[in-house]
């Protein structure tokens, strides 16, 4: 017998993908609770099942399969809603997987509990999408279960248009949240306890395009940071990724000056390589990434640095690779997060030829990976014998407790509630 919303009291989620999704599932998730849903944990049998998907990897997809499956298993009754980037990028494909109720796209993701109150078991999968084109306004997000970091989310959607992404499809045009809007953010977070705000986005050196009252809004990243500063109780601040060619020096030189914003970037490269960076259409060559990685460690040598870096891009020769473990290997940088190239459907890497093996693209990642333990293990022996503030995650785990220094050096020592969500003087050793 189909069952209608009236009743339905208890929501769990799970989130694939990016911190930006972490942040707006949190937000989804306050809606449904403002709403009367009482959140429960996603193993457990609940009435509604959100999963906040990715696209950037097959990967993602084939999770979003599988939890669906899961799902079916334990409570072929409950509903199912499936949204972010995948839904936006495929919605008849989502709807047409078994057990699945709702797909929201991008511009209805955020009017979840009207569309629960109009939902029934048993109908086919309703998709809420639109064209991505018409996406333009800019919803406002943060994770609140985690009173010591929090993701907040200032800017959405890409104007750029690298080969290998599907981001700009599925989330649309570049935007942005008001200066004056996030600082409100950033004193609620602080009213709540938060002691270190993460700054998210799609393309976060892009911050400041927006509307306002029907007028072009023009703010931009640096004025942003300066305002941010101010908020009283936040005492920590991190610059989620930025693009090179977007960090500015008068970026480097304020966060070099600040009491608040930590000595720690992260940097998307994606390649060592200025023929692959072309034919990716990144906005940059590795002279310039070479350039800001100096001018930081200028500033501040003891700066955290984090690379993004992807192998195995269509026509990415060994030459090629090995320019950039080459480039990698000579750089002041403290970690990298490999991505293994996958195909994705209506991108413009599709035509780039020859394609590199996946067994040739597994190798390289495990290259790479390899440098990044010498490269973190090497950055963190710079620091001992320093002292550095770590402020401890509230986490027991096992009688455990993690926090990280100012420069994202992660600690593990035994759990001691007084440190809980604090920071303390900490020498390395």
């Amino acid at each position: 017998m189909p069952s209608s919303m009236e009743q339905v009291k208890t929501v769990a989620f799970h989130t694939l993908g990016c911190k930006l999704n972490f942040s707006e599932t949190s937000s989804l998730s306050r809606l449904l609770e403002q709403d009367g849903f009482v959140k429960t944990d996603f193993d457990n049998t609940a009435d509604v099942y959100v999963i906040n998907t990715c696209s950037v990897t097959d990967n993602a997809d084939k999770e979003c399969r599988q939890l669906v499956r899961r799902i079916q298993r334990r409570a072929p009754e409950s509903m199912v809603v499936i949204t972010g980037c995948y839904a936006q990028l495929k919605p008849e494909e989502i709807a047409s997987i078994e057990g699945v109720d709702l797909v929201l796209g991008a511009a209805e993701k955020f009017n979840i509990a009207e569309h629960l109150k109009n939902l029934t078991k048993g109908d086919s999968a309703k998709i809420c999408s639109c064209d991505i084109e018409d996406v333009n306004s800019f919803h406002s997000s943060y994770s609140l279960h985690d009173r010591t970091r929090t993701f907040l989310k200032v800017q959405d959607g890409c104007d750029y248009g690298c080969t290998f992404c599907t981001i700009p499809m599925a989330r649309g045009k570049s935007r942005s949240d008001s200066v004056a809007n996030v600082v409100k953010n950033a004193e609620t977070l602080a009213a709540n306890g938060v002691k270190e705000i993460v700054l998210t986005g799609v393309n976060l050196g892009d911050f400041g395009k927006g509307f306002e009252g029907g007028k072009k809004r023009e703010e931009t990243f640096y004025e942003l940071i300066q305002e941010l500063e101010k908020v009283e109780g936040i005492e920590r601040y991190r610059i989620s990724s930025i693009e090179p060619n977007l960090l500015t020096a008068e970026i480097i030189e304020f966060v070099a000056n600040s009491n608040k914003f930590m000595p720690h970037f992260h940097i998307p490269l994606q390649s060592g390589s200025n023929e692959v960076l072309g034919n990716m259409r990144r906005r940059y060559r590795r002279e310039l990434y070479a350039e800001k990685v100096g001018m930081i460690k200028q500033f501040m040598p003891h700066c955290a640095i984090g690379v993004d870096v992807i192998v195995g891009f269509p026509a990415e020769s060994d030459a090629h690779f090995q320019e950039t473990y080459d480039f990698l290997h000579s750089l002041d940088v403290s970690y990298l997060h490999v991505f293994t190239y996958s195909e994705r459907a209506n991108t413009l890497a599709l035509d780039i030829q020859p394609v590199v093996p996946v067994n040739v693209r597994h190798e390289r990642n495990k290259i790479l990976r390899n440098l990044s333990v010498k490269k973190l293990n090497y950055f963190t022996e710079q620091h001992i014998g320093q002292t550095r503030k770590v402020l401890f995650e509230s986490h027991n785990k096992d009688g455990m407790m993690e926090g990280y220094t100012d420069n994202y050096i992660k600690i593990t020592t035994p759990f001691r509630e007084e440190w809980s969500n604090n920071i303390v003087d900490w020498e390395l050793r």
